[in-house]
């Protein structure tokens, strides 16, 4: 039976002032059974697609005590592991929780979504899944995943084990968080400004965004399709390269992705020495506005490693560096308005994988729970909404004409050079804000740090942060970027840093689980 009612002339005289369509009244009561008349379709697609819908799994989860969320990390705990051999296997997983687990609720940190099943696994899950891996629990992210801090979550921030009054980045914060503290031995992130990349520095372990569309993002929760990354967050570059040759490949179904993708072993290639390799020290990653000069020195030294490994390492200039956080803000705001917000997340006139449910439950959630949602979120619904009314979508259509001008100004660079390096983020991590923080100081907390790492999730590039030195007692983060679909030179570079190093440290009270990959 069809959940669509049939509109009357008042519904009707709502949508034709929203089109400024001019009808009369006599003309929309001629329309009623017009429109009357095409939703048998809409009926019909609904009954034809309960046919096949999977019903949803019985899986069993429960949500963490306090003692057992310590630093308010976990959404919910679980166990589903579905085979004990592959190159996974023994090793466990905590999915971020915009990431579909069938059967297992998933919030996306926001009251929007809280309630919600899913029917399926996403294609990243299923993967896993088929690897070996145990999929231990889902981990808390920012609201809707807009937010590079981890205090706008629901229903709570998640704090860094290296300093539990401090943010420990996000919005993949509790992925990061779990790893760091070692209560997981490797988490599934999300990246759309850097959010595998900055919960990393902050809290000291290895993201890395993979190449845009070598990893399918179907049963994420999109932001915006031309952004979406999802990807390995580990204590070694050695497991995220092995998580890595799991998650990568096409699956069909996400329109992200090229048709074809050749398979690599990228744990093999880590035993490829990486002495001989130019690296290409971006010269406007550092000394911004925001910059910490004591990160931008430990940053330094790392690169500093790199050239005692044999690496040759150079400085380059590239200009648009700078400007390309304006055109990942006007995607970031007026995209994603119109997809996340206005869209119900996967928006319309895609081939993707949609998921009605989700689209129908979050669609209803953000409407009576609107008012809940992060002032992130709200920031961009303002600002996305207001240029889209204005400009009629010219703002992102100039922005999107814009995306190759800088591809190809990276490109040009990785040309000369195997990889580009900088500061993942400018700062160590912050202090997380009280409750009534001024809308200034809430912002810059949740948002100034992505200068760096939003450029790479407009243009696609392979991007993976390591840990530096510290700084005064916190993290910090070398960022490596390289070629598109080069994810293996990449990795390369930081399993050398990390070879030279000796390792990357665990914070104190950091829990072990068992042997690396």
């Amino acid at each position: 039976m069809s959940s669509l009612p049939t509109p009357d002339a008042a519904r009707l005289a709502a949508i034709d002032k929203y089109f400024q369509f001019g009808l009369s009244a006599e003309e929309l009561e001629e329309f009623v059974p017009a429109v009357a008349g095409t939703l048998a379709s809409s009926a019909a697609v609904e009954q034809l697609y309960e046919r096949t819908a999977p019903p949803v799994p019985d899986r069993s989860w429960t949500s963490p005590s306090p003692e057992e969320n310590r630093l308010g990390a976990w959404y919910v705990k679980t166990s589903v592991n579905e085979s004990s051999e592959g190159p996974l296997a023994g090793r466990t997983v905590a999915v971020k929780d915009n990431v579909a687990v069938a059967g297992v609720p998933m919030m996306n940190g926001s009251r929007t979504v809280e309630g919600f099943v899913p029917r399926v696994d996403a294609v990243a899950v299923r993967r896993l899944l088929d690897a070996g891996a145990t999929i231990a629990g889902k981990a808390v992210c920012e609201d809707l995943c807009f937010s590079g801090a981890s205090f706008t979550s629901k229903p709570g921030p998640v704090r860094n084990p290296w300093d539990e009054s401090r943010t420990t980045g996000g919005s993949s914060s509790g992925s990061a968080a779990l790893v760091a503290a070692g209560e997981v031995d490797l988490a599934l992130g999300g990246d759309q400004g850097g959010s595998i990349r900055m919960p990393a520095a902050f809290c000291g372990i290895v993201g890395h965004k993979p190449t845009h569309g070598l990893v399918p993002y179907t049963g994420a929760f999109p932001i915006e399709r031309t952004i979406d990354h999802v990807g390995p967050m580990t204590r070694t570059v050695a497991d995220a390269a092995a998580m890595l040759g799991v998650l990568a490949g096409t699956d069909g179904f996400d329109p992200r992705q090229p048709d074809v993708i050749p398979p690599v072993d990228y744990l093999a290639v880590l035993a490829a020495p990486a002495s001989g390799l130019r690296v290409g020290v971006v010269t406007e990653g550092f000394g911004t506005p925001f910059s910490d000069p004591g990160v931008d020195d430990a940053v330094r030294a790392a690169i500093d490693v790199l050239g005692s490994a044999g690496l040759t390492v150079e400085k380059v200039s590239i200009p648009w560096h700078t400007d390309a956080l304006h055109v990942w803000n006007v995607i970031g705001t007026e995209g994603a308005a119109y997809q996340m917000i206005d869209g119900n997340a996967y928006g319309l006139n895609a081939d993707d994988f949609y998921d009605p449910e989700l689209i129908a439950h979050y669609a209803r959630g953000r409407i009576e729970y609107g008012s809940t949602l992060s002032k992130t979120v709200k920031l961009v619904g303002l600002s996305g909404r207001y240029t889209f009314e204005t400009g009629g979508g010219k703002y992102y259509g100039m922005a999107r004409r814009l995306v190759p001008e800088i591809r190809a100004a990276y490109d040009e660079a990785l040309n000369q050079y195997d990889v580009l390096v900088m500061p993942t983020v400018p700062y160590t991590a912050k202090e997380i804000p009280p409750a009534d923080v001024s809308l200034a100081d809430y912002l810059h907390t949740a948002l100034s740090m992505i200068g760096n790492t939003a450029p790479f999730d407009v243009t696609g590039h392979p991007s993976c942060s390591v840990p530096t030195e510290q700084v005064d007692g916190l993290p910090a983060g070398l960022m490596i970027t390289g070629r598109r679909f080069d994810d293996a030179t990449v990795l390369r570079v930081a399993h050398t840093y990390e070879q030279a190093v000796g390792g990357f440290p665990a914070p104190p009270v950091a829990v072990s689980t068992g042997s690396s990959t």
